[in-house]
């Protein structure tokens, strides 16, 4: 009977912890416009932190600190954005020039089309393309109320962002000190060590993961745009930002780059072979990002394996989108942290890491 009851027991506890791991996952996408904020407040008040605390070593309040380092954030990147819209209307007074361009293209690809059709046409019986040919059937179109309400509820997570980040943000940096002596009290005194130690490490991986990242999103800009203006394309450092930024999409950003130079070119060159020299350039400088600045930059923090990184973008994209493929890699690092320092969850931080088991017990 006791060995039944042990049983019963552990078969009560799997089931709870599927339940509960359901009940996590539910709330992390009904929730997703809450949850999204506190991590984003999170991982950039980690960003911010040590410039709070240099202030704080030469006796300047935290609070203070805070909104100084605040203020002078939004104001960097409101001078980045003003110089990128700035930009961007030059280009949009240019745009028709380039729309045509763009208009006659599609047209040559629909002319093309439209001849290999013919020629598979003239091949083909009529009775087989009477089969072959798809019904067409008419959808109701969403009605307009739908569109609306969809349209506020994104209105409502964009200015849930807007509003709540930088208060978050400023009481993170602000109550920093008192804030992790009431996270460590919620451990048992003889787990307090372990759970400051995991804290830290975490701080460290955070830190290192948004800093990296910015220098080499830094580095391709400026590559980029370096680039650009030496092959005389027009708006280079427009363009190059762009193409900079999306070439740090994990797996398709090498092509993604090439969008912004291949756009702005048509109108500028009349042959392929510039193209070619573009996307070579582009996806030169995004091997040497994937496998030397990222790897010396953020992959000696994060110490996340390939297939890990995978399935994490993956996952959270699905979830969450294009903020989920954002914090993806800091979350499964965070995750990472927490089972290395967690008995009984070692093997999991192991399978996560990049590094080999053995090699890392020796």
């Amino acid at each position: 009977m006791l060995v039944e009851n042990v049983k019963f027991t552990a078969r009560s506890n799997t089931a709870q912890r599927i339940i509960a791991a359901g009940i996590v996952f539910a709330v992390l996408y009904l929730a997703s416009s809450i949850v999204l904020t506190l991590l984003l407040a999170v991982l950039i008040a980690y960003f911010l932190d040590p410039a709070v605390s240099l202030l704080d070593r030469i006796h300047i309040p935290r609070a203070i600190g805070a909104i100084l380092v605040l203020l002078a954030s939004t104001a960097v990147l409101a001078g980045l954005g003003y110089l990128f819209v700035q930009r961007v209307d030059d280009f949009a007074a240019d745009w028709p020039r380039y729309s045509l361009v763009i208009r006659k293209g599609a047209v040559a690809v629909d002319r093309k089309l439209a001849s290999v059709e013919k020629h598979v046409a003239e091949m083909t019986p009529p009775e087989e393309v009477e089969r072959a040919r798809p019904a067409v059937r008419i959808e109701n179109s969403q009605p307009v109320h739908e569109l609306l309400l969809r349209g506020i509820g994104s209105l409502y997570s964009t200015l849930l962002v807007v509003t709540f980040l930088p208060f978050l943000i400023f009481f993170m940096l602000a109550a920093k000190h008192r804030l992790w002596l009431a996270t460590l009290h919620l451990f048992p005194d003889g787990e307090r060590a372990r759970a400051e130690q995991a804290l830290l490490q975490v701080g460290v991986v955070l830190r290192g993961y948004m800093v990296g990242n910015a220098l080499v999103a830094l580095i391709l800009m400026l590559a980029s745009g370096l680039f650009f203006w030496m092959i005389h394309l027009d708006y280079p450092f427009l363009a190059g930002a762009i193409s900079g930024m999306l070439s740090l999409v994990p797996y398709l950003g090498a092509v993604l780059a090439w969008a912004p130079p291949f756009l702005i070119g048509m109108a500028q060159w009349n042959s392929i072979g510039p193209f070619v020299g573009v996307a070579g350039a582009l996806s030169f400088f995004h091997v040497i990002a994937i496998n030397l600045l990222v790897p010396a930059l953020v992959g000696r923090r994060v110490r996340l394996n390939a297939l890990a990184v995978t399935i994490a973008l993956m996952f959270w994209g699905w979830l969450w989108g294009a903020v989920g493929l954002i914090l993806a890699i800091p979350i499964t690092a965070t995750v990472k942290v927490i089972c290395d320092h967690t008995e009984g969850w070692q093997p999991l931080g192991r399978f996560l890491g990049s590094r080999d088991p053995v090699r890392q017990k020796a």
